[in-house]
């Protein structure tokens, strides 16, 4: 059930994306225990002028890069502090592999929502109505 919505600068090219999306269902799937067909993902290319951030905010040694990208994450099941923790580290740890982005250029922001704030498709609230579909 997490919907995510993943903010960068424009340019990058479709085989970066698709590095950035499998590495975030990837990391959701083996932290969160997400199911493989629950991919909601939606990619913001930005103007550089439009995506403002600061270099050096809690970002590490090295200041952030121009491939410094947002990942908000929006999710139904509240998940525990450590188990958090561990998909911040996975998925940076998978995002470094492919399409290859820094540490320090990876925000991620996780939101919770609850069953009955989700529609995936004709009006119904199929979390909700449906006792039986495990919660993300």
């Amino acid at each position: 059930m997490p919907f995510a919505r993943i903010s960068l600068r424009q340019g990058k090219s479709p085989d970066y994306l698709r590095g950035i999306s499998d590495s975030l269902q990837r990391a959701l799937e083996e932290s969160f225990d997400t199911p493989k067909n629950d991919r909601f993902q939606v990619f913001h290319q930005l103007d550089a002028e439009e995506l403002v951030f600061d270099r050096h905010y809690l970002g590490g040694e090295r200041p952030r890069s121009d491939d410094f990208l947002i990942i908000a994450i929006t999710i139904g099941k509240p998940r525990d502090t450590a188990t958090k923790k561990a998909f911040y580290r996975h998925l940076v740890d998978l995002l470094a592999v492919s399409p290859g982005i820094a540490g320090e250029d990876v925000l991620i922001v996780i939101s919770t929502s609850q069953r009955d704030e989700w529609s995936f498709s004709n009006g119904l609230a199929q979390m909700a109505d449906a006792a039986s579909v495990a919660s993300p």
